[in-house]
């Protein structure tokens, strides 16, 4: 599996979308758009809370897979801080209120699971692992 690791920083989003868009498998650049956008949900997620104001890393990898006997590419996204598994623990947003009502959090975990076809969560080695599963 092609993977990176780099420093969790914001600044690190543009060669995290160059990596992705690199591995993406050929004639399926038109999903590109979702999988950044899930894959830049969650690294802001583990850019600003996963180290709680320590310096750290974030591993991406990317591979296709059978999920079902269908092909899917699947983008990992691991941390080493804090155990967090944001499909459980984020903040579930009421989307019926108005804006102006809405209490903050939860809303880009939302939308994760609204654009993958299918998201787990694991921790082992010390260690926080996503996988987003995205239909070819």
């Amino acid at each position: 599996m092609p993977a990176i690791t780099l420093p969790a920083g914001l600044d690190q989003l543009a060669v995290v979308n160059e990596f992705i868009a690199k591995n993406i498998p050929d004639g399926h650049e038109g999903i590109l758009p979702q999988v950044e956008l899930a894959v830049e949900e969650l690294l802001v997620n583990v850019f600003r809370h996963a180290y709680k104001g320590r310096s750290g890393a974030a591993e991406i990898g990317c591979r296709v897979v059978n999920l079902d006997g269908k092909p899917h590419f699947c983008v990992m996204v691991r941390d080493f801080g804090e155990p967090f598994d944001p499909f459980r623990e984020a903040p579930k947003p009421d989307t019926t209120l108005p804006l102006e009502n809405r209490v903050p959090g939860g809303l880009g975990v939302h939308l994760v699971k609204h654009v993958a076809a299918h998201y787990c969560y694991s921790d082992s080695d010390a260690s926080n692992s996503i996988e987003l599963y995205f239909s070819l």
